[in-house]
């Protein structure tokens, strides 16, 4: 369970959310207020809808190219592993056939 201060908003609430500052054309701010919610909470999540739609002009990664980082990185990492591995499976082996 989380902190009684930090509440869960669903995906759906966030997207709604979002949608009512982009179609009300009232500030983040005003809206979060309306909402209950903090302004700060509303802002990270346009910020990162922006991105995710390809707006982001600080170059934010999307939701999806993080992910694809996430999983390039863990094989890049697995390949570095499976590498050292068979060099020294390859030193082992050389030494063996020298005897």
């Amino acid at each position: 369970m989380g902190s009684k201060y930090t509440k869960r908003y669903t995906e759906e609430f966030k997207r709604d959310a979002i949608a009512l500052v982009d179609s009300s054309g009232k500030t983040v701010t005003a809206v979060a207020r309306e909402l209950g919610i903090s302004s700060e909470s509303l802002r990270g999540w346009y910020r990162r809808a922006k991105a995710d739609r390809g707006n982001s002009e600080s170059g934010e990664l999307t939701s999806a190219e993080r992910e694809e980082l996430k999983r390039l990185r863990k094989e890049v990492r697995e390949q570095q592993q499976t590498i050292e591995i068979l060099k020294k499976a390859t030193a082992f082996f050389v030494k063996e056939n020298d005897r």
